[in-house]
């Protein structure tokens, strides 16, 4: 039996691989264009980095050609890349490109996140050396996407088919973010592994989060019982943020920070349980936006005499 299944998924990962891109092909011309804003130049730039790759790397022109080179837009390039990767023997591929396609012609929201992260990804993480890299293989990226699609869909009262999404996401990319939790543009999961996010969750435009983060809350209380990230905030790996709680505008949460308190805007918290820089009478200000310089070390001499 395990070896059955296997042999399913490699016949899935490979022939039916090219007969869903010979589908798309077909499907996507004409259909829908990249919008305006700079979409157009940047899908470009996408398509140019690809073929730049395959005249380096031939081992790779079959991959780019059909993930990338076959379609007509970054909407339905990433609607295929984000199908084959979620589809199943129980999940057919081209029902799921259909679908991730029809949400992105129709949700203009959408698209304007999908581009909005792309841009946040490039510029502020160094090992994204292009943007067709983030495309094909950031996963923190792409599962930012599915959660997209799927809380489009959750506000459509599709429920049933957003729960299949996240626990799809969860089973490929390590990300379980609940579809009616609230995200912003221009967000970036930095490697994304273990990142749980629960349902009533607000996280504002430009913010960064690194692997392991938890957005959680405590109990079995219903209600709203997640916590509210500001714009700009910069959240370091392996930190938990638990309850009803606001992290403010442009703070920084240190890595592995257990925060069970509201964090004002500007500032830095450290420590399990977390604990602001400078105290909380006279917390530190931070003078550079975090998302910008992307720093986790800066806090650590004002905070506490660690050597080694």
């Amino acid at each position: 039996m395990y070896c059955l299944r296997i042999s399913l998924y490699v016949l899935m990962s490979t022939e039916n691989l090219e007969g869903m891109a010979n589908c798309t092909i077909a499907m996507s011309s004409g259909q829908l264009e990249p919008s305006e804003n700079g979409e157009t130049e940047l899908w470009l730039t996408i398509r140019k980095e690809a073929s730049d790759c395959v005249s380096h790397e031939s081992l790779l022109t079959k991959h780019l050609n059909a993930l990338v080179l076959a379609h007509t837009s970054l909407e339905h390039a990433l609607s295929f890349i984000l199908a084959s990767k979620l589809a199943s023997i129980a999940l057919d591929a081209d029902v799921l490109y259909k679908l991730f396609v029809d949400v992105m012609q129709s949700s203009a929201k959408v698209r304007e996140g999908i581009y909005a992260d792309l841009r946040a990804v490039k510029e502020r993480d160094p090992a994204c050396t292009c943007y067709c890299h983030c495309v094909l293989n950031f996963k923190g990226f792409q599962a930012c996407q599915v959660y997209r699609i799927a809380h489009c869909l959750w506000n459509q009262d599709k429920k049933a088919v957003a729960y299949v999404l996240q626990s799809r996401m969860s089973e490929v990319f390590g990300v379980d973010i609940h579809p009616a939790a609230r995200i912003g543009k221009g967000v970036l999961f930095d490697h994304a592994a273990g990142v749980v996010i629960g349902e009533t969750a607000v996280v504002g435009d430009n913010v960064a989060i690194l692997h392991g983060v938890t957005l959680g809350g405590t109990g079995k209380h219903g209600g709203d019982r997640h916590p509210k990230i500001g714009a700009g905030v910069l959240i370091g790996a392996g930190a938990s943020i638990i309850g009803n709680i606001t992290v403010g505008d442009g703070a920084k949460i240190g890595a592995g920070a257990l925060v069970l308190m509201e964090v004002p805007p500007r500032t830095t918290a450290v420590g399990c349980p977390a604990r602001l820089v400078g105290g909380r009478n006279n917390p530190t200000k931070l003078t550079e936006p975090p998302i910008e310089t992307m720093d986790h070390l800066s806090y650590v001499a004002d905070w506490c005499d660690y050597v080694i």
